[in-house]
This record gives structure tokens, C-alpha cells and sequence, in this order.
């Protein structure tokens, strides 16, 4: 167990890459989110899941192993029953349109992972709590499902039961008046009522397409909350041509029929090749917010915490929000260290990659790329930054898109310094950029403004 504080994106130190994220509010008033674990540098996920929790939002602890794929019986077990996901060998003509469009990459990413040895990653987990009972569903490469028991939110959970049900992205709700639902699926979403004992329902009564892709842009990655009246289904949302949206679908009852909404937050261009989104909304303290991830590093994998603050209209629609890297915190202060890291956009190659000394920096830099930074408040005018870097550069200091000055750097790569030039910036809250109008192996690990 670990026990870090920090209100800034991404969430939780580098090391932890905890994406798909269910964050739940349980009966002792904490925060606990629900996730897999990026640990594997060429797939999703991993072989365990660590639960996180906050009393706070401040004060954050990774807890110890919730769960292991290693301790999940059917997998690899030929005699277990088998429930098919998709069937990606017969496709219908949507999935073989999809395939052919804008995911042919995913195909062949799929076609790969069959002929692969098939290890026992946990997929997207979601947790509830019912009846003085932790119950976790999850997911495993085999198009398998199933759930654990603890009596602890924090696990660990034992006793996995498979379920009669096949794909990827369980989500689990429980109604007011003490009914569970279950949701899962990709591309096509199903729901279907809990049996009383939490860990088990009857196949028969499952409902089909819910929410569609052609219909909702639903991608994966289900999850329900309940708002007054209305069941809010939350999942990766297609709108913009890849799944790196979340999006929302609103009815009256949990088993629809649902409305498409439209957007909650967006993680394009949170790195070059950010490809998905998985989250959820809570509210914390009579504050929604909506949980996501981001990947890092020029991948798709290393997924990271990221939380903001969202309003819930009087109509019951819910704000589009940006990414930001001041989190569910303030916006930095003036003197306050900003990391490379802590970028919530990029634009063209520049990412967030690794290092020893900085665990993460600003890398592969390259004339005309952008580093976006939200945001920096100041009560008094603001007139000085300094940026610690290696190699060299010219950057231009952009905020909220007017010109406030520019820094040259000239260093060597691998060597680390601080520069500092002046900008002229009324007092206010910014969206800073970077724009790096010269490029010479520059590498960003820290910015200061004042």
C-alpha cells in the first residue's frame, strides 16, 4: 500500500498506469476507482488490478493486489463454458464496414493477439457494493467474465464465479429500490438484471443492443449512474471517428431505450497515438466529476488516471469539459513548478516519455509542435518564465492564444538547465502553450511562470 497527494494530471505517480476507470463513492465515504493495469509494453492491461482510494481527492492510496488472473479457474480451461464476444470470423456487415474503415489496425491487433500466447489479463473491472458485500466484475481475453467477493472495497476478492455471458467491459448499477443491473459489450452493448446473490443472472432475460455504434456511437467500456430520474449509460463514445471520447445515452428506465447526449470529455491528442477512452462520473462531496484516462509515451498503452470537475444542467445534460492539467485541483499559482508530464495536449510528435532522472519529460520534440498546459491563474501581471530542458531551441510562449514572448534555449542533449526570459501577460487564468519554433533533441522536464 502506497500513499501519495496530488491534485494535478495525471492522478497517480508515473509508475501506475490505471486506466478504465469506475470511480464509486462506498458506504465508508471514501473514493475508490476501479481499473486495469497497464503494466505489458505491447497490450492492454495486465495480470492484476490495484484499487485506489481518497477520503479527499487530495491524499491518494494505491492499495496492494485487489485481484489476479492467475487465480481465475476457467481460464485456459478447455472444459469451461464458452460465451462469444464479437464474432470477429463472421462478422455482420457494420463490424466487417468498421473493420475495413476506420479500425483495420484493430483487426490486425486482434488477429495477432490469437496466434499469441494467451495470458490471464484482467480486462476493465467495475465494483459495487451490496448486502455488507465488495462485488467485482471483470473481464479476460477469452471473452470471458466474471465476478469476485470481498468484504472490503479494497479486496482482496476471492472466490471468481464465471457468468453466462460473453465480451468485454462489465459495468455494474444498483437501482433505489435494491435491484442490480449488469452491462457489458462492444460495439453492440447488453444489459441484463442480477439474480439477489450478486453473482449470477438468468441468461434468458438479457437485452440486446441497448446502445449501438450506429445509433449512440458506443465504441465499449459501459457504465451507469443514475441522476434523479434518469440512468445516464456512459461509455467510449465513436462521434469523432475513434473512441477517445466519452460519451452518454439517457433514459428513464436501466434497461432503456436511450437517447444519445452527446459528449462529456475528449483525450484526443493527449498523445500522438491515442486511440480509446474508458471512465466514468461520480459525485464527490455534491461535485461531479467525469474519470478518464490518457495514454503517454507514442502508444497506446500506458494509460493514466485523469479526473475533472463537470457540471450537471438543470435539463440534465452534462457540459463538454477539456482535458487539463491542473486535475481536480486549482490552476497552478505563479511560482508553482509545472512538469512536462502534466501536458493535457500535444500537437504534432512531441510526447510524454520516459527518463531516468525526471521519470517523465516532453520528448521528441520537432519544429512547429505545440505543448498545451490548462491552466495557470496569477492575481498580478505575469512576467517571467523559466523552463528546465536539454538540447536546444526556440520556444514561443503562447497563452490563451495570444503571443506573450519567447525563450531561447542553447544546451546540449542530455544536459539538463534552467533558462529564463521575460513575457507580458495581464494578471488572469491562462491556457498555456508552447510552440517550439526551433528544435534541436529539446527535451522539457519543468516550467516555471511568475
Amino acid at each position: 500500500m502506497r500513499e501519495y497527494i496530488n491534485q494535478r494530471n495525471p492522478i497517480l505517480p508515473l509508475k501506475y498506469h490505471v486506466p478504465d476507470v469506475e470511480g464509486h463513492v462506498m458506504p465508508d465515504g471514501k473514493l475508490y476507482i476501479y481499473g486495469s493495469f497497464d503494466a505489458l509494453e505491447d497490450r492492454f492491461c495486465s495480470e492484476k488490478y490495484h484499487v485506489v482510494s481518497t477520503p479527499d481527492m487530495k491524499c491518494w492510496t494505491v492499495h496492494d493486489t485487489a485481484l489476479s488472473g492467475r487465480q481465475i479457474p476457467w481460464f485456459n480451461d478447455p472444459d469451461a463454458p464458452k460465451y462469444q464476444g464479437i464474432d470477429w470470423l463472421h462478422p455482420t456487415p457494420f463490424i466487417q464496414k468498421m473493420v475495413q474503415g476506420y479500425a483495420a489496425e484493430w483487426k490486425e491487433s486482434y488477429e495477432k493477439e490469437q496466434e499469441s500466447e494467451k495470458l490471464p489479463l484482467l480486462w476493465a473491472p467495475d465494483c459495487i457494493y451490496k448486502n455488507g458485500k465488495y462485488y467485482l466484475y471483470f473481464c479476460m481475453p477469452d471473452d470471458s467474465e466474471g465476478v469476485a467477493v470481498s468484504e472490503h472495497p479494497e479486496g482482496p476478492f476471492i472466490n471468481p464465479v464465471q457468468l453466462p455471458c460473453g465480451g468485454i467491459d462489465p459495468a455494474i448499477f444498483v437501482d433505489d429500490d435494491g435491484q442490480a443491473y449488469y452491462y457489458w459489450g462492444q460495439l453492440f452493448s447488453h444489459g441484463v438484471k442480477m439474480n439477489d446473490d450478486m453473482v449470477s443472472f438468468n441468461a434468458e432475460n438479457i437485452v440486446d443492443n441497448l446502445v449501438t455504434e450506429e445509433e449512440h456511437f458506443f465504441h465499449e467500456g459501459s457504465s451507469m449512474r443514475k441522476i434523479g430520474d434518469t440512468y445516464y449509460y456512459i461509455y467510449a463514445d465513436m462521434e469523432r471517428g475513434k473512441p477517445t471520447s466519452l460519451g452518454y445515452s439517457t433514459s428513464k428506465s436501466p434497461l432503456g431505450s436511450f437517447t444519445y447526449r452527446g459528449i462529456i470529455i475528449d483525450n484526443d491528442g493527449c498523445d500522438p497515438a491515442s486511440w480509446n477512452n474508458h471512465g466514468s462520473i461520480e459525485n464527490v462531496n455534491g461535485q461531479w466529476y467525469v474519470f478518464y484516462h490518457r495514454c503517454s509515451r507514442g502508444c497506446q498503452q500506458y494509460r493514466r488516471l485523469c479526473i475533472e470537475p463537470i457540471t450537471i444542467n438543470p435539463d440534465g445534460s452534462i457540459d463538454e469539459v477539456k482535458m487539463t492539467s491542473q486535475g481536480a485541483g486549482e490552476p497552478f499559482a505563479p511560482g508553482e513548478k509545472i512538469y512536462g508530464y502534466q501536458a493535457c495536449g500535444v500537437i504534432g510528435s512531441v510526447y510524454i516519455g520516459a527518463d531516468e532522472l525526471y521519470e517523465e519529460k516532453l520528448m521528441n520534440i520537432s519544429a512547429g509542435d505545440t505543448a498545451v498546459f490548462r491552466y495557470v491563474q496569477s492575481e498580478t501581471a505575469w512576467n517571467k518564465i523559466s523552463i528546465t530542458a536539454s538540447g536546444s531551441g526556440k520556444i514561443l510562449v503562447i497563452m490563451n492564444d495570444q503571443y506573450a514572448g519567447s525563450l531561447k534555449i542553447e544546451g546540449q542533449p542530455g544536459t539538463v538547465h534552467t533558462v529564463s526570459g521575460g513575457i507580458q501577460t495581464p494578471a488572469g487564468k491562462y491556457e498555456l502553450k508552447l510552440t517550439f519554433e526551433e528544435s534541436d533533441k529539446l527535451e522539457i522536464m519543468e516550467i516555471v511562470l511568475k
